[in-house]
């Protein structure tokens, strides 16, 4: 049976997610599940909530918690990650309220902007770090990364290491579903197809009997003129003609047209919610204490299988059994019109011979061209990243579509110089 390495096992519901769907799972009940957090805390409470779980799955795993983060990864044929660098405290706040001296506001900050970029730029040497241990200690394994910035962070260990890297998120698996859902449309017997980046792929088709759904998509749309939380979402597919996968707030700051000083109306005529991001963070810390006494210390605790890709995955590798996903890989022709150097979001197949993507060709030449304003701040971090140079992290902001059209150049390199000195604990030397 495989060896399945979390890192960041200290994300109890996650780790509950993917690791009690291993459970479920046949072809991985009897695995060895390693268990790696920096946080000793948080590393028990989800040691103890696992051994709970298997206990009441008739104790058929191995569970293990490791305080040396090589011993977790030796000898492991895939590895699950989910860190985050610097936490809600201080790093997420700083994100968000350093840029607001400067008027520069965000609703999640993560995966683009200038939140994205320093969340990227304190990410990828821990992720490079994982990487050279997996070379060293499991070089057939697969890494499963579920850490944003998706896009910079997998794009990076993929540029730069030898390690079979996949990006993972939740927004293409619930993409068309909940589209349909939002306008009390059926999901039956419906087909669809995206690509493009991640937080910013394309549903490019969407069919139920080979007959083409958009146009009845797009008629409800319209018709929904109360306000709602995907008003963004609505707007991007009027204008450029196609849904796209991730939330209303996320897509609000990663185009130039939706957070604007000078038009604050946009705000409210949207329904975006600005500073979404730490006030997800401060009630979950507030729920945590309720949450670890029914996930910690509930004999009885049980698990459904989810959704989460990760199990699927490496049931398909081990028992040769082909499933398709959505994955975050090099774009090595896979969709013509985007750089070859992007990480791209495209359909996979998974089975023994490992993720294989699938080829795409161009997409529609308009949301090409968004992609590609998003792509731009995603290889210019990449680039900082790798050699160290605050010259790439300053254009990365410049390029940035939301920055770029809030802040004047100055402010922009003054806001970064800013955070590279909040973030400096966090932060390898830059020139």
């Amino acid at each position: 049976m495989p060896k399945i390495t979390f890192l960041g096992a200290g994300s109890t519901v996650f780790a509950k997610n993917v690791l009690g769907d291993c459970m479920l799972t046949p072809a991985l009940a009897e695995s060895e599940l390693a268990l790696y957090d920096i946080d000793p805390q948080r590393l028990d409470d989800s040691y103890r909530m696992l051994s709970n779980l298997n206990k009441n799955f008739g104790e058929r795993a191995t569970i293990v918690a490791y305080k040396d983060r090589k011993e977790a990864l030796a000898g492991a044929d895939y590895a699950v990650n989910a860190i985050q660098v610097g936490g809600y405290e201080p790093c997420t706040v700083i994100d968000f309220e350093i840029p607001k001296k400067y008027g520069l506001r965000q609703t999640i900050g993560d995966t683009l902007g200038i939140g994205g970029i320093f969340r990227a730029l304190r990410t990828i040497p821990v992720m490079l770090d994982f990487a050279a241990d997996m070379e060293e200690v499991c070089p057939d394994a697969w890494f499963l990364n579920y850490t944003n910035p998706m896009s910079m962070v997998t794009g990076a260990v993929q540029r730069a290491t030898k390690v079979k890297t996949v990006g993972l998120c939740h927004s293409v698996q619930v993409c068309a579903s909940g589209l349909l859902n939002s306008l009390g449309m059926s999901t039956e017997g419906i087909q669809w197809k995206i690509a493009g980046i991640n937080h910013q792929a394309w549903l490019l088709e969407i069919t139920r009997d080979g007959q083409d759904l958009y146009p009845e998509i797009k008629e409800r749309a319209a018709q929904k003129t109360t306000p709602h939380w995907d008003m963004v979402r609505y707007e991007i597919m009027k204008r450029f003609g196609y849904y796209v996968t991730e939330s209303s707030e996320h897509n609000a700051e990663y185009m130039p047209y939706f957070i604007k000083s000078k038009y604050p109306e946009l705000i409210e005529r949207f329904n975006i919610p600005l500073d979404e991001y730490p006030r997800r963070c401060v009630n979950q810390i507030k729920r945590w204490e309720t949450m670890r006494q029914d996930l910690v210390h509930n004999k009885q605790i049980t698990h459904t299988r989810t959704g989460e890709y990760a199990s699927y995955i490496m049931e398909a590798i081990e028992l040769d059994k082909p499933y398709k996903i959505g994955g975050n890989v090099p774009n090595t022709g896979l969709i013509t019109n985007l750089p070859k150097e992007a990480c791209v979001e495209v359909p996979c197949l998974v089975d023994a011979s490992g993720v294989t993507p699938c080829y795409v060709g161009d997409l529609p030449p308009q949301c090409a061209a968004l992609n590609r304003t998003n792509i731009n701040v995603q290889l210019l971090t990449i680039e900082a990243a790798l050699t160290r140079k605050k010259e790439h992290v300053y254009q990365a902001a410049m390029l940035d579509p939301h920055t770029s059209s809030e802040l004047s150049i100055d402010d922009i390199v003054s806001l970064c110089d800013e955070l590279f000195e909040a973030h400096r604990d966090w932060l390898p030397e830059y020139e």
